[in-house]
């Protein structure tokens, strides 16, 4: 699944090329999305604006209109100029957002809906997101008090809940409770704190360093560009995610592997280096 630095880096690439244009065609493979176009279509409308909010992307158009999409495991957004070759098969497309000087290409999203600013305030996955660790205003606070409501909840799956605290995803999960010493599997209710506001700044500075200014004319969502070991190798990029089996980085010790919480995602842990101080391991 894409995480928050890769949505924030599609939705400022997107609004840089289509901010300001006007729709000349919209097509869709989904249903629900062009019987909304058939009663108010797209073309002629204005691409107000296009920005992330955790994992959603929202493209904001004239006449009050905005389109939510989720990537969830495989979609993914693509810039191209008009003519210019798809790097997907044509069976991959969902939606199509035609402009005069680009192309805006949704690939395999499963997730995509059209709101107001009303229907907006209102769509349960917004309204109750929380707050977002790459927003200009982070608001820590509220983070921890989430945290507080859900004193059993394993560290790993509190990361990944977007009720909690927004943008952070598998890979980010895994490498910051490995740099800070967390074990995933220790409840909210056993780490201090002072311990979960060192993993919430941590998580925030890897996903800002990884939305460093710039675009590309293709957005694909691809983890390979993340960084967190600080090494120039691209094999050593990251310290424990993908890795089991092999040995840490810092210590040695087998990096371990399984499966956790209602999506059953994989989690990377060192039980040397991240020991789970609740149950004594």
């Amino acid at each position: 699944m894409p995480e928050g630095d890769t949505i924030f880096r599609a939705a400022r690439a997107m609004h840089r090329a289509l901010a300001g244009k006007v729709v000349t065609e919209f097509r869709s493979v989904l249903p629900a999305l062009n019987r909304i176009d058939d009663d108010a279509p797209l073309a002629g409308r204005t691409i107000d604006a296009v920005r992330a909010s955790g994992k959603h992307l929202l493209i904001e158009f004239s006449g009050d209109l905005i389109l939510r999409t989720h990537m969830r495991m495989n979609g993914s957004w693509h810039l191209y100029r008009p003519g210019e070759r798809w790097r997907r098969p044509n069976m991959d497309m969902r939606i199509v957002i035609s402009t005069p000087d680009f192309v805006a290409v949704g690939f395999r999203i499963p997730v995509a809906e059209f709101l107001t600013s009303r229907t907006a305030l209102r769509q349960t996955d917004l309204r109750l997101i929380g707050p977002d660790l790459l927003g200009t205003e982070f608001d820590e606070d509220e983070v921890i008090r989430r945290m507080g409501k859900r004193p059993q909840l394993p560290m790993s799956d509190a990361l990944l809940n977007q009720r909690v605290v927004a943008g952070i995803g598998n890979v980010y999960k895994s490498e910051v409770l490995f740099i800070c010493g967390v074990s995933p599997f220790r409840p909210l209710s056993s780490v201090d704190d002072l311990t979960l506001r060192r993993i919430l700044r941590k998580a925030r500075q890897l996903l800002g360093a990884n939305v460093i200014d710039g675009t590309t004319a293709a957005i694909v969502t691809y983890s390979g560009f993340r960084r967190t070991t600080g090494r120039s190798d691209s094999a050593e990029r990251l310290w424990v995610y993908s890795r089991g089996g092999q040995p840490c980085r810092k210590c040695g010790t087998r990096v371990e592997s399984t499966k956790q919480g209602m999506n059953t995602r994989l989690t990377y842990w060192c039980p040397r280096c991240q020991p789970d101080e609740a149950s004594g391991n």
